[in-house]
């Protein structure tokens, strides 16, 4: 039954450690997040001291809870804790869920990859059996102990993370990317001080270097890791390359991240020797949870609704993606289907943004001082990401009718540079912002490449 050799079979049992141990690590990194975002000060930075937040298109309704933001950390890090332990499993990793979103969800400004990862990461542990093995609850109630599961809970982590390295590096299969190296050929020279490495950040063949080796790494790597024979080599290449983009570029805690999720890639015999070496540090009997029982799952309208549940999920973890066709134009200069598609770390794109305030009827007007409501990050963010910019100019809009203008309109003088280009003409100027709005439309505003 636990033959690894044998023929696929969902209902084939395995052992639950590995999931076991990615749901420690999980926790245990994403506590270690969120102390990291409190200890910097960014929970102040990012959601209490600006004025204005850019809101998702469908979820205007999510926003920061003045100083109960802080609250709202805190029963992320405590949650977080509880999933760690495995203490009221299900219970725990749904507020994390929910609250990790709800802080993502706050503020459009600080989007990024890994954050969504993490959200729909959390999502799918809420329906995989992660605390039947070496936790509190299989501890305290052994009717929900076992040391054997379904495999395929444990597939549909390695299928998350190979959609995730894989549409990475399809997306990198593009003409910047592979032909001009960009845009590493801008950020890379910046990292001349970089131990042993350094020298040679300024030289051309490095760029490019890191470039086709960046989108061999993601296209590859799943498939190395999944093959038996080259797992382990495949493992050091993880090591190897995020604690290298670690070293090079300031993206936080996703490396060491995707370091540790890369584990359950292992047999699980792997697993059993790093839960053993964890039990005898925390002074753990681990024999208390080898009692042979094997979760079934059996074919109830519950059982089927969370099957069909999952089937939804990876369809529109496959799809969404390639929704950038619908659109047309150049996706990293209209950023229409950009997010949530592990494009990452592909673009150096800078903008500049002239807000100006007219009266439609008598034609007066006024430029607007961005930094009087936005802060210095917000500003450059928004200055190249129409949605933002439309969403922005409602904002003055609103404003500066309830402080008493008449027939505002909303206009805006703007450019954008994309990957080394030279600095181009980038939103319509004509056009009233205020009779645009954000949505799945094409955004016909846009200036063309």
């Amino acid at each position: 039954m636990l033959n690894s050799k044998s023929k696929y079979n969902p209902n084939r049992l395995t052992s639950a450690a590995p999931l076991a141990l990615f749901r420690i690590l999980f926790g245990v990194m994403m506590l270690i997040s969120i102390v990291r975002f409190w200890y910097y000060g960014w929970i102040e930075k990012f959601y209490i001291e600006p004025k204005f937040f850019f809101s998702y298109y469908g979820f205007e309704w999510v926003k920061p809870l003045g100083e109960w933001t802080y609250l709202l950390f805190i029963i992320c890090g405590l949650s977080s804790i509880f999933v760690a332990v495995g203490y009221r499993y299900r219970l725990s990793i749904i507020t994390f869920f929910l609250s990790f979103t709800y802080i993502e969800l706050m503020d459009k400004t600080t989007y990024l990859n890994h954050y969504y990862f993490i959200s729909i990461l959390s999502f799918l542990m809420i329906f995989l059996p992660a605390a039947a093995y070496y936790s509190l609850d299989a501890r305290k109630d052994k009717k929900t102990a076992y040391e054997f599961i379904p495999v395929w809970t444990i597939d549909c982590l390695k299928l998350l993370l190979g959609i995730v390295y894989f549409y990475a590096g399809l997306a990198k299969l593009q003409p910047d990317w592979l032909v001009r190296a960009m845009p590493l050929k801008i950020w890379l020279p910046s990292k001349y001080d970089t131990p042993l490495l350094g020298n040679l950040m300024h030289e051309n063949w490095v760029h490019y270097a890191f470039s086709w080796g960046g989108a061999a790494y993601d296209l590859l790597i799943p498939f190395l890791l999944l093959n038996k024979r080259t797992r382990s080599f495949a493992f050091v290449m993880v090591v190897i390359f995020h604690v290298l983009t670690r070293v090079l570029f300031p993206i936080g805690m996703f490396p060491y991240i995707m370091i540790v999720s890369a584990l359950i890639f292992f047999e699980p015999r792997v697993h059993h020797k790093l839960l053993g070496w964890l039990s005898n540090v925390l002074k753990i009997n681990m024999s208390q949870f080898d009692n042979k029982r094997e979760l079934i799952f059996n074919s109830t309208l519950t059982t089927k609704l969370k099957n069909g549940l999952l089937v939804a999920f990876f369809a529109i973890q496959i799809l969404i993606p390639f929704r950038f066709m619908a659109y047309p134009g150049n996706l990293f200069w209209t950023e229409q289907g950009f997010r949530f598609s592990w494009r990452v770390m592909l673009m150096e794109k800078a903008g500049y943004a002239n807000f100006k305030v007219v009266d439609g009827i008598s034609g007066k007007r006024f430029y607007v001082n961005n930094s009087d409501f936005l802060t210095a990050q917000q500003q450059k963010m928004m200055s190249t990401q129409p949605d933002m910019i439309v969403e922005y100019a409602h904002f003055l809009g609103d404003k500066f009718a309830k402080d008493g203008h008449q027939n505002v309109e909303i206009y805006v003088e703007s450019y954008a540079a994309l990957n080394g280009r030279s600095s181009r003409p980038y939103i319509d100027p004509k056009v009233d912002l205020m009779k645009e709005k954000d949505g799945f439309e094409n955004k016909e505003w846009i200036l063309p490449y």
